[in-house]
């Protein structure tokens, strides 16, 4: 097992991709998403919500992410010691969820699971709070603690894990099912819409999954789960959660039916104020895991703009730039989907392989996209905002702003613009940032994260092929 890959590879998604000649647009079929009379969208308006982005997070990591965060640990009693382990044998698991764990693909705990699985297998159980992003094994470890808890000769529900949506609580459900593979005694509900039930009859899975309102249905009105027999309660996805309108109220509807000893885990991967609050009342006397967030640098990216009269104008510049040096691959950000699309196909036309991504496309269809262009099958990636966060390829070299991003009120969005282009110049790699400007207000903007970044951005001139060739170098 050389990887720490936990098995929650995409399946294959080609049949939902659409070629168009050598291009892969997507002609996406969500109506949910409203569009004008020409599609012109802003990606401000595309802004995705949590509970979708965390979805696509969790379909495009195949595997653990090596996270350069430190975990900052706050225990609830802090004169008791703090262990952490290096290996799962330290644990003394049951046999076969150590065979599941290991046949997930995990050699070694990764570094959230490092300190919080000794909290959550303690004994007397321990509350916890933690802080982890997508790709941290945070599910597995969570998963890790219900089965070791579970009672398999007790034919009644003791853990209950509740998810913000249908599809992250079936996400859950297959970590539960891997990962207890070798545990069949142990088995699995599904507290989720579409799966009906007759009041009053008793629930036999040790484990239900599902989300609050069909969850506190079954506490509730269908007495279907006896809430004084949870022995463990998962709150996943808490600020997807408190986005939700209801769940916030549902969730501590549950919570105030559970047992005084009930073991209460919280996980976030955000941590504003409002969560903070909530967790706080979910989770009493906590032990508190949270990533120490490293800055993102602009150190390793170098930064130019190019001056340009319309979209054309930036078209005919793209080119003289993978006409002049060698990409390996490119991430091209535009404001429409409109601007997109056309750029899609003009590229395309000229014979390089792209791929689109857009707001109008389910989440399945997008990280099929972004697994092919993660797999090297498309060289250029054309976008919205939709996925200026978390997507790490390795070989992206170059990031292009065709339009520079702007708030929803048209302001320069600094948060936006490291975002983007710190999709170059990661995993110690030198990037490349181009951006297209085309208006006096554009290169006001320009000038905005100049200031705000405290990094110069010099003018390049696409005419010029040897002065291309020189900033590749």
């Amino acid at each position: 097992m050389s990887t720490d890959s936990w098995a929650l590879a995409v399946d294959e998604q080609e049949s939902t991709a659409k070629p168009i000649k050598n291009s892969r647009i997507i002609e996406g079929g969500d109506a949910a998403h409203q569009t004008n009379d020409d599609g012109d969208k802003s990606d401000e308006e595309e802004k995705e919500d949590k509970a979708t982005q965390s979805l696509l997070n969790k379909l495009i990591r195949s595997n653990v992410v090596n996270n350069t965060n430190q975990v900052e640990v706050l225990q609830r009693d802090p004169n008791s010691p703090l262990y952490s382990v290096k290996t799962f044998e330290e644990l003394r698991l049951k046999p076969q969820l150590l065979k599941g764990v290991y046949e997930m693909g995990f050699n070694r705990p990764s570094k959230i699971q490092e300190n919080a699985l000794p909290m959550m297998l303690a004994e007397p159980p321990q509350n916890l709070i933690a802080q982890s992003q997508s790709g941290t094994g945070k599910t597995a470890a969570f998963v890790l603690a219900m089965l070791s808890h579970v009672d398999p000769g007790l034919k009644w529900p003791q853990c209950l894990c509740i998810s913000p949506t249908y599809e992250l609580a079936l996400q859950t459900g297959k970590v539960i099912a891997q990962m207890g593979k070798f545990y069949p005694e142990v088995k699995l509900a599904y507290a989720v819409r579409g799966h009906k039930m007759e009041r009053g009859v008793k629930i036999k899975e040790q484990i239900v999954i599902g989300t609050p309102g069909t969850v506190l249905d079954w506490c509730v009105k269908l007495k279907l789960i006896d809430p004084k027999k949870i022995k463990v309660f998962v709150l996943d996805e808490a600020d997807v959660m408190i986005a939700t309108q209801g769940h916030q109220d549902q969730s501590i509807r549950i919570q105030r039916m559970l047992p005084k000893g009930c073991q209460m885990l919280l996980f976030s991967a955000t941590f504003e104020d409002s969560v903070w609050k909530f967790a706080e009342r979910v989770v009493p006397d906590p032990n508190i895991i949270k990533l120490k967030r490293e800055e993102e640098t602009l150190d390793t990216i170098k930064q130019y703009y190019v001056l340009c009269n319309s979209k054309e104008d930036k078209f005919n510049a793209l080119c003289n730039i993978y006409g002049a040096i060698t990409i390996a691959q490119a991430m091209i950000f535009c404001h429409t989907r409109k601007t997109a699309n056309w750029l899609a196909g003009q590229l395309s036309k000229e014979g390089h392989q792209v791929a689109l991504l857009s707001g109008e496309m389910v989440v399945e269809q997008r990280a099929a996209v972004i697994e092919r262009f993660r797999d090297g099958k498309e060289k250029v990636l054309i976008t919205t905002n939709v996925c200026a966060r978390g997507i790490d390829v390795e070989q992206v070299s170059v990031v292009i702003n065709f339009d520079l991003p702007l708030d929803k009120d048209g302001n320069p969005d600094n948060e936006t613009y490291l975002h983007r282009i710190g999709r170059t110049g990661r995993f110690g790699k030198r990037g490349l940032a181009v951006n297209m400007v085309d208006s006096q207000r554009s290169m006001e903007i320009l000038k905005t994260y100049e200031r705000h970044f405290n990094k110069k951005i010099l003018r390049l001139d696409t005419d010029d092929l040897d002065e291309i060739e020189k900033i590749a170098n």
